[in-house]
């Protein structure tokens, strides 16, 4: 009998140090995924328009203002945001930050799914899901594929 004939076994089990703290790091990637979209959107409307409204940031989430509101009253109490009454939100320099590193994050897997032959559409929408979940290894290996396809 051939390997290839065997029916596949699950794997074992890995012990319970290893499996938690798989399990805090998508919790983590969870929490902040939020925080990251919301600053990523706030830099693109002010690059855009010069400003982000919470009505604005509503329509593009696809969620009510008062979601918005909550969310802008954590970020502000986090330091990533300031709300300036009748001008909008704005970014702080550590909210300037996590946007550029999201958008980087989000450039690195986009162009490795483009690289593996997903469409520009989907790999654009699965981007924006995956960029918060992959550790800073993974990214760099998708970074190192990308650029040795297009190197080539």
């Amino acid at each position: 009998m051939q390997d290839t004939d065997r029916p596949h076994e699950p794997a074992a089990l890995v012990d319970a140090e290893a499996h938690s703290a798989g399990f805090r790091q998508v919790r983590e990637a969870r929490r902040l995924e939020l925080v990251e979209d919301y600053v990523e959107l706030i830099a693109d409307l002010i690059g855009d328009g010069g400003e982000a409204r919470q009505v604005d940031i509503a329509a593009r989430l696809g969620v009510a203002q008062p979601t918005v509101a909550k969310m802008l009253k954590r970020l502000a109490e986090d330091g990533l945001v300031q709300q300036r009454p009748y001008r909008g939100v704005f970014l702080t320099e550590a909210g300037r930050t996590l946007a550029a590193e999201a958008r980087e994050r989000h450039r690195i897997v986009e162009s490795f799914l483009l690289a593996l032959g997903v469409s520009p559409d989907v790999a654009r929408c699965d981007a924006e899901g995956i960029e918060h979940h992959v550790s800073g290894e993974t990214l760099e290996a998708f970074r190192r594929f990308t650029a040795a396809r297009t190197a080539a």
